[in-house]
């Protein structure tokens, strides 16, 4: 009995300090408005200090918005599948800033234009393993990656490492599942790639590593650049991939990294200044298909002697390219090509564009495998400052692997914020409810009810249970080749670790950060106020035909057309057709019979139309404005026609119809609704106003 009293107690002072704090500064429809929400959106909306007087009209304003909202509420628009699919993408993509660590961001922020100083020329090997895998199920690809290094930093591998591979190889998932005979072609390929390690290191003659990487790497192009990538810089590789080149010193090969596409064995062939973003024009002579050396050297004749016009200024640049250039693409750009940093196009093709001094340079001819090319400059841009290019560097990181840095720091605070534990005891029970049937997506979460309360995660108060995650692991679910069920309901178990501190972190946001709270609440209540608005009157004018019918008759004298004129116009080729036209007219001739007189020897002579025009809208009929043949021509030099007009009869003003005065007349049936519309919120939603409250705000 005393602890109640105690409790009431408390709760009392605690209402009336929020009171004090945080007074009423009106009621809406009973429903209290703190002091804080309102002055929030007051000064939001507001960019000077207002009088006395702006801050009541204001609130008179607030009012009618938060009248609407409640309105919106009452007709369950807040529940629809539209406004929740709506609100929590909004929701989503405003916190996302919120839940990285701050500190880790700007540091991942800085790296990366840090980076951007700097090109790095880099050749890899890349071994193939699925994103998914399991660590155990990648053991074949590493061990093979990591013979290859060992193998290309001198140390070959012994017979028993080449039997141990054979035997991981054999027991290999991959091969178990797809290529069960031993003499399978994948099989014998991947054992080769090492078993003759040896000899291709000792048949290299130039450079070990793009000699070998044809025969060791599972990169399809590898055939066409022996593992050679050329320059690149932040955001031209996956992040890990980049992270391995930036690094690792010229002349060294990395630690082997893994990537969304499998194990790589980088090496670093040199770094420079970047070089910026070059936009350039080109000519090109193409070398033929399968061409000799004939061709070659034809080729290389022909692009000095064009070069040789251009330089002598015996044909512009552009002109010589529509001529000449065998680039179809561009040649009808006059020879241009879309911006490309370091990386995009042959290297000596690059090495000439960048080593234009000025916008409107011509280089000497440059040869690549393609063929031959004059390169003129357009434009260079270079590294813009730190401040100019952060926001986008952010957006990058948002869609870039390096985004997750902030993330992972964050879980380990909110970790340590809510003294986070976990019951791994209680997670590996569920390995007994875990069968074959999850590989092939029959199995179900309810499969755990037994053990379903068993607690797993505890984040400051509240409980994460085996039920829990049996739901995440049954949303997770696909088709999957046999593997360790322990190990795929550990790396599953993970990543729902991870969610769910972020997802907690993400409840408590608007507690957290006011003006997280202030920007979800507001763009909520925009939703609504709009929803509820198309619902009450934009769409209903427009859907509502016959009220929208009913509003027009009762106003139908505010749509009317003033005096107009029914004219026909008579279009001649020249004005011995336009005498003939005006000799019928005063004959008193039809229409038809105009024309069938005067296109009888061609019926581009005459054509007509008829239009009802206002004043103002056509000069040589205002001139007149009466029944009867215009004595003027009019010069249609548009069209090159001689024009005779006659005006058959002045129209007396007339109410519009409802098709003439559509738009006229929805544009007031809104209005009309819309304050029927809120004479009745009015009515529902009365207004009590603190005026106390209110002239303290400022």
């Amino acid at each position: 009995m005393k602890k109640t009293a105690f409790s009431l107690l408390v709760s009392i002072t605690a209402y009336s300090l929020a009171q004090n704090n945080d007074p009423i500064v009106m009621k809406i429809g009973g429903r209290p408005i703190p002091k804080s929400e309102f002055k929030a959106l007051y000064h939001k909306n507001n960019s000077k200090s207002l009088d006395k007087k702006n801050v009541e009209e204001y609130a008179q304003m607030f009012a009618l918005y938060k009248m609407k909202v409640y309105e919106a509420e009452a007709n369950g628009l807040d529940t629809t599948l539209q406004f929740k699919n709506e609100f929590n993408s909004y929701k989503k993509q405003l916190a996302t800033p919120y839940l990285s660590d701050k500190n880790t961001s700007e540091s991942v922020v800085k790296e990366a234009y840090d980076r951007l100083k700097t090109e790095v020329k880099a050749a890899h090997i890349l071994i193939r393993c699925k994103e998914d895998d399991l660590p155990k199920d990648t053991l074949e690809a590493w061990t093979r990656a990591y013979l290859i290094r060992n193998a290309l930093l001198g140390k070959l591998p012994t017979a028993k490492e080449i039997a141990d591979y054979d035997k991981l190889l054999r027991n290999s998932s991959y091969i178990q599942s797809d290529f069960r005979k031993k003499d399978s072609a994948v099989y014998k390929a991947k054992l080769n790639s090492v078993k003759n390690l040896s000899q291709y290191i000792k048949e290299a003659k130039e450079d070990k590593f793009l000699e070998v990487a044809p025969k060791t790497s599972d990169d399809p192009s590898v055939l066409d650049n022996k593992g050679m990538l050329g320059y690149f810089s932040a955001f031209d590789m996956v992040y890990p991939f980049e992270s391995a080149a930036y690094n690792t010193k010229v002349g060294d090969i990395a630690p082997l990294v893994r990537t969304k596409y499998g194990y790589h064995i980088v090496k670093v062939y040199d770094k420079r200044p970047s070089r910026g973003e070059i936009q350039v024009a080109h000519l090109m002579v193409k070398f033929p298909k399968d061409a000799t050396p004939e061709d070659k050297e034809n080729a290389r004749k022909k692009i000095f002697e064009i070069y040789q016009k251009i330089k002598n200024k015996d044909i512009p640049f552009e002109e010589a390219v529509k001529q000449y250039s065998d680039d179809e693409q561009s040649k009808m750009r006059n020879g241009m090509l879309p911006p490309f940093k370091s990386g995009r196009y042959p290297e000596s093709f690059e090495t000439a564009a960048f080593a234009l001094q000025n916008d409107g340079d011509i280089s000497e001819p440059v040869e690549t495998p393609y063929g031959w090319h004059i390169i003129k400059r357009i434009g260079l841009k270079l590294l813009p400052p730190f401040d100019a290019i952060q926001k986008e560097l952010r957006a990058k990181i948002q869609k870039d692997a390096r985004g997750l840095a902030g993330q992972k720091a964050l879980i380990a605070k909110v970790k340590q914020e809510c003294n986070f534990t976990e019951n791994i005891k209680n997670r590996d029970q569920i390995l007994k409810y875990l069968d074959s049937s999850y590989l092939s997506a029959q199995w179900s979460a309810d499969k755990v009810k037994p053990i379903e309360n068993l607690e797993l995660i505890k984040l400051c108060d509240k409980k994460y249970t085996v039920k829990d995650f049996a739901q995440y692991l049954e949303s997770q679910m696909i088709v999957r080749s046999p593997t360790d069920l322990k190990g795929l309901m550990e790396n599953i178990y993970a990543k729902w670790r991870d969610k769910v501190v972020i997802d907690f972190e993400e409840e408590r946001l608007p507690q957290k950060y006011p003006e997280y709270k202030q920007q979800i609440n507001e763009y909520r209540d925009g939703i609504l106020l709009f929803d509820i608005t198309d619902r009450s009157v934009w769409s209903k004018a427009v859907k509502d035909t016959a009220g929208l019918r009913q509003f027009y008759e009762k106003n139908k004298d505010k749509y009317m057309w003033k005096e107009r004129a029914d004219i026909t116009i008579f279009k001649c080729a020249d004005e011995k057709i336009a005498k003939e036209v005006r000799k019928l007219l005063q004959k008193n001739k039809s229409e038809k019979e105009i024309l069938d007189a005067i296109n009888k020897k061609s019926q581009l002579n005459l054509s007509t139309y008829n239009l009802v025009v206002l004043k103002g809208e056509n000069p040589l009929v205002d001139k007149y404005w009466k029944e009867g043949i215009i004595p003027e021509n009019n010069n249609n030099t548009n069209e090159k026609k001689i024009e005779v007009i006659k005006i058959n009869k002045i129209l007396p003003p007339s109410p519009k119809t409802l098709m003439e005065a559509k738009g006229q007349v929805i544009a007031d049936y809104q209005n009309y609704l819309e304050k029927e519309w809120l004479d009745y919120l009015k009515k529902k939603y009365p207004v009590e106003i603190n005026y106390e409250v209110l002239k303290t705000i400022q």
